[in-house]
């Protein structure tokens, strides 16, 4: 969250509440962060990224908003395709800005889509020939659109939530189904994870029951989590190999010396939108002690 931005100085007086997508002094008065940087490191590599949740109330709002878009569009992926996702373009349309995006971008407008037509519907542009089968960092802008996550899960207010959309899908269309393959079984059921911006290691999965009570409120307990156990050497470094040129992308735009990132490909039961491929970042822009600290390490 930018650092102008006083959670101090903002109070249900000075921040009135409204519906639609929140403006981030939103996020700070009402639906305050409920977990840590670390929990949410914690939970994505615990294995079952469904530990990742919104604020129960934001929720609320966000199912009374989806439903008067619903009756706009037809559906939501019609509302992304026709008006929400600008492909090859910066996001200048959400309410929850990023500290990455041109401060000399227009403000943003409205995301009801009142600009267009919703009753003439839109499909996603047509591939260009040398587009690549599935995603690559290196592939062209128009393939890609990054956006903030109008809805953010419960994250800290210095962390950003944005979303990669893209026109191909992240795994190779080839890839064997899961009942063929032990890599492509897990990949079906908890989905793709990495880190970046840093040189420690992600909290241990072995730590999850200390971070479980920030989910108390969602009932959550170690039995009801949906993960597959550790694979063989070969079956992680596997997995791993799956996510690199998404990693390498998220490298080359948030980067490393002045961030920290937590990325995630959600698995086929946890997608909610499964029509258009998206990947989830979580950015924590480090502060100048961490990059002074990190400089003094590497010397």
């Amino acid at each position: 969250m930018p650092s102008d931005i006083k959670p101090g100085k903002l109070s249900p007086a000075t921040v009135p509440l409204r519906t639609g997508p929140p403006t981030r002094e939103e996020m700070l008065v009402y639906y305050p962060a409920k977990f840590t940087w670390k929990q949410l490191k914690t939970f994505i590599n615990s294995g079952d990224l469904g530990l990742l949740k919104r604020d129960k109330e934001l929720q609320k709002r966000y199912m009374a908003w989806s439903e008067g878009i619903k009756a706009k569009y037809g559906s939501i992926v019609n509302y992304l395709v026709n008006y929400r996702i600008q492909w090859g373009q910066e996001d200048t349309i959400s309410q929850l800005r990023s500290s990455l995006t041109d401060s000399s971008a227009p403000p943003p407008s409205s995301t009801d889509g009142t600009e267009l037509d919703p009753k003439v519907p839109r499909t996603l542009p047509p591939l260009p020939p040398d587009a690549p089968p599935y995603f690559k960092a290196d592939m062209p802008a128009e393939l890609i659109s990054v956006t903030m996550n109008d809805w953010p899960y419960s994250v800290p207010p210095e962390v950003e939530h944005s979303l990669i959309w893209s026109r191909v899908p992240i795994l190779p269309p080839d890839l064997p189904p899961p009942s063929a393959s032990p890599v492509s079984a897990r990949l079906y059921q908890d989905g793709l994870w990495g880190f970046t911006g840093t040189t420690s290691p992600p909290p241990s999965p072995s730590t999850l029951p200390d971070a479980l009570p920030a989910l108390a409120e969602w009932g959550v307990t170690l039995d009801k989590l949906v993960r597959s156990p550790r694979g063989t050497e070969e079956e992680e470094r596997a997995v791993r190999a799956y996510g690199e040129e998404l990693e390498t992308f998220v490298k080359r735009r948030w980067n490393e010396r002045e961030w920290e990132t937590a990325w995630f490909v959600n698995p086929p039961r946890l997608q909610s939108v499964p029509e258009l491929t998206h990947a989830h970042v979580f950015a924590r822009r480090k502060t100048p002690e961490d990059i002074a600290r990190a400089a003094i390490n590497d010397a």
